[in-house]
């Protein structure tokens, strides 16, 4: 197989439950290239190390697991190989990691595009769309719906191709399907 060309990125957009995660995950495992899962996800509860370790086992033996809740950029940076292709999930949980560290969302999402760009492999990037509902009533939660649009939308200008799911169903937002 040729080596894959280095802008090679997806964005996999959709709601909760919308089959976002398994749609970017069938994309990279159709490639002939090791695995690796960037989890911005933490274990904060049992519930969550349940689910997380149930994720981990669908995922199977393939997979090599980088548990990475805020130094996204470094992470792609670190791992980003031609012979290898990232799957991050999710940029929504990073966005809220990032607000209760107090970082600058906006900076850390430069970082992030400048790895993006200078990746040698392919990167998938999985996040929720979350401004579809109701205004939230509170100030946190439209701060966080707020972020994490913003985060998307810059994500979404530098990725070769951008899908939406719903229902399990993917729709094209963007670009030639250039991974799986």
């Amino acid at each position: 197989m040729a080596a894959p060309h280095p802008s090679r990125t997806l964005l996999v957009l959709g709601g909760a439950r919308s089959g976002k995660s398994r749609h970017a995950q069938a994309r990279a495992e159709a490639l002939d290239l090791k695995l690796v899962y960037i989890a911005t996800c933490e274990a904060q509860d049992e519930e969550m190390a349940d689910r997380i370790a149930r994720h981990r086992a669908d995922r199977g033996a393939r997979w090599t697991t980088i548990e990475v809740p805020l130094q996204l950029a470094e992470a792609v940076r670190a791992h980003a190989a031609s012979d290898t292709v990232l799957l991050v999930d999710c940029l929504t949980l990073w966005a809220s990691n990032l607000m209760f560290a107090e970082r600058d969302a906006e900076q850390e999402t430069g970082r992030l595009v400048d790895a993006l760009t200078a990746a040698a492999g392919p990167v998938i990037l999985v996040s929720n769309e979350v401004g579809l509902g109701i205004v939230p009533d509170n100030a946190l939660a439209r701060r966080f719906r707020d972020v994490a649009g913003r985060i998307n939308q810059r994500i979404a200008e530098v990725v070769d191709e951008a899908v939406f799911l719903a229902a399990g169903l993917p729709l094209k937002l963007k670009g030639q399907s250039l991974i799986g």
